[in-house]
């Protein structure tokens, strides 16, 4: 097996497909089956090329140093040529011998026309050519004219217009530069169907094309099944399986229609011109596209609609009593979404394509989503979703659980269990809202397509799972002392303090590295331009913001006691897909960040968990 000649990370010259031009560039990886190494150029394009189209930069500046100290002999020897005294007669003897060339060359191009044309007049016959075939002679002007005539009706293929072309009368200069230009049209093509290869997903996530078809049906089965066991009396994992409802049970229109009514009245909210319109990162393209930041005011509207619904006895516990044909209508609109969501994506752009989702692999694809970013005008329906829908109807049935526990208990007031669990949630959905902008920068949005993953995660799994600590409560009512209480928002705090701190050192340092405030934090350049914190959050573990999400996701869940494990299962859950999260983010830094994200690992060698993981 050949040994590679470049480390990654190494900075060479690389010769760009199709031309003969070299630029600098830095290896990023080698493939040892295909022996090719990938290569990033200053401008971010990742190519993949061949050990001969890579060379040292030393071999580069020999060359230059040679080619700059011959140089100055050849001016001097050039000028001391202009000032001689017999350049006058060398200049009349060359002027004599190119007039003599010049009219050599006037005397080939007529030989070469005149043999051309007979040719040319082969291609086609005419009238004129069968008659003097038939034995009447005509003179050698009309078939000179006849030929002429055949050649501008004549629609010869690519061969014969490159002869066409070489015995043309035109200017020379023209004929070079429609040559650059074919030549420059084949570079493009050339690049262009590189880049299309290269922009596929190669590497498949949960899986693979089995573990995703897996996963469109395991998913809403976990749901259902979650939800069947809080309905239980005993909601034990011995129980298994739960008494299975009828189908007919599962479906109202009603519940379908009161579904559609919130998801087009959020995005009504969403519409409305109020709030700051920003830019988010740029695309593979370079192109910016903008967002307008209003998530606050949908929800201070969501809370008066609600809070006027209330007002006129409104029985906000119909939430409770058909939890389950919610989300049954939420997964089915969801599906309906993902689908087309994929069947729009066959016609998007090239650059428009989620690089996680282009595999070619239709249920892969539709998994994790084909196109990055689907609009209807201005409409963003990712970025909707993201914070709109499922986000602030998590508040909602919180607080319709709330309120269907005071009707069934006979309650005056909720329990403390029930406003910790509400408080904890209502503060994290706010902040999301608040910082809406931090979203841009996040993986979701600038590298996952919109597929059935976030379609299902955004419109069912949030509203339907992260609800699952109030859900329990109603059926299963939970006493806490107010030590017990302090301590459990104690921890909530400390786990909110890191995930949000963490999360605004690393959005205000994307946003503007040389802002004066963020001075104190230290970083690693990279060689895409951006930097590496190594101090603050960033310094102390490599994904902290994590830390604070799994820490804040417990103290959720203690407030319902632990008589049942099932109200921990949003925790375990989380752990689990924050840890697959990290390795997707250590794979993704890796392959974009080189040797600069191993020196970074050396400096923080703890992920999420200090001194542990």
């Amino acid at each position: 097996m050949p040994s590679r000649r470049f480390a990654d990370g190494e900075v060479v010259m690389g010769r760009w497909p199709g031309s003969v031009l070299y630029y600098e560039v830095q290896v990023t990886s080698y493939d040892d089956v295909s022996h090719l190494y990938t290569v990033k150029y200053k401008d971010g394009t990742e190519l993949a090329l061949k050990e001969s189209d890579i060379k040292s930069q030393s071999s580069f500046k020999q060359r230059k140093s040679q080619s700059s100290s011959s140089s100055p002999s050849r001016r001097s020897s050039s000028r001391s040529r202009s000032r001689s005294p017999g350049r006058p007669a060398k200049g009349r003897r060359r002027s004599s011998s190119q007039s003599r060339e010049h009219k050599d060359d006037k005397k080939k191009i007529i030989q070469e026309t005149s043999l051309i044309l007979p040719v040319l007049a082969l291609f086609k016959p005419s009238e004129n050519n069968t008659k003097r075939y038939n034995g009447e002679p005509e003179s050698t002007e009309k078939n000179a004219t006849s030929c002429i005539i055949l050649e501008q009706k004549l629609k010869p293929d690519l061969e014969t217009e490159r002869v066409l072309e070489h015995y043309s009368l035109r200017p020379r200069k023209e004929e070079k530069k429609k040559e650059e230009i074919y030549s420059e049209k084949k570079v493009f093509e050339t690049i262009k169907t590189i880049e299309r290869a290269q922009s596929k997903t190669k590497e498949l996530e949960f899986g693979g094309r089995i573990g995703t078809f897996m996963l469109i049906f395991f998913l809403p089965a976990t749901v259902f099944y979650l939800l069947l066991m809080c309905k239980q009396d005993d909601p034990s994992l011995l129980n298994f399986p739960p008494p299975l409802p009828t189908l007919e049970s599962l479906w109202e229109a009603r519940v379908f229609g009161v579904f559609l009514l919130w998801f087009f009245l959020q995005a009504l909210f969403y519409l409305l011109p109020i709030g700051k319109v920003v830019e988010g990162l740029p695309l593979s393209s370079g192109r910016k596209l903008q967002y307008r930041i209003n998530g606050l005011y949908a929800f201070v509207l969501t809370a008066a609609a609600i809070g006027t619904l209330l007002y006129f006895q409104f029985e906000l516990q119909y939430l409770y009593d058909h939890f389950m044909q919610f989300a049954v209508s939420a997964a089915v609109f969801s599906v309906g979404l993902s689908i087309y969501l994929y069947i729009r994506s066959l016609k998007a752009p090239e650059e428009e394509l989620a690089p996680s989702g282009n595999s070619g692999y239709l249920v892969y694809d539709f998994f994790i989503g084909h196109e990055l970013n689907p609009r209807i005008g201005n409409f963003d329906l990712k970025y909707f979703c993201e914070l709109r829908p499922g986000l602030i109807g998590w508040v909602v049935i919180n607080l319709a659980m709330l309120l269907a526990e005071m009707k069934i208990h006979n309650q005056s007031m909720p329990s403390l269990s029930m406003i910790l669990v509400n408080s904890f949630q209502l503060l994290y959905v706010v902040d999301a809202l608040w910082n809406e902008e931090a979203v841009l920068t996040t993986m979701d949005i600038t590298h996952d397509g919109f597929g059935f993953m976030l379609a299902f995660g955004d419109l069912v799994w949030v509203p339907f799972v992260y609800t699952l600590q109030a859900f329990y409560l109603v059926g299963h009512p939970t006493v806490i002392s107010w030590p017990a209480a302090a301590a459990i928002t104690i921890l909530n705090c400390i786990g909110y303090y890191i995930f949000r701190s963490a999360n605004s050192q690393k959005n205000n340092f994307r946003r503007n590295p040389a802002d004066p405030k963020l001075a104190y934090l230290k970083f690693i350049p990279t060689a895409t331009g951006k930097g590496l914190l190594i101090t603050g959050w960033w310094g102390f573990v490599r994904h902290p913001n994590y830390l604070g999400d799994i820490i804040m996701a417990l103290a959720w869940s203690l407030p319902c006691g632990f008589n049942h494990i099932l109200p921990y299962f949003y925790v375990i859950y989380f752990i689990c897909l924050l840890v697959h999260r990290e390795a997707r983010d250590e794979h993704h830094c890796k392959q974009k960040y080189g040797l600069a994200w191993e020196r970074y690992c050396q400096r923080v060698p703890y992920r999420i968990f200090p001194y542990i993981y």
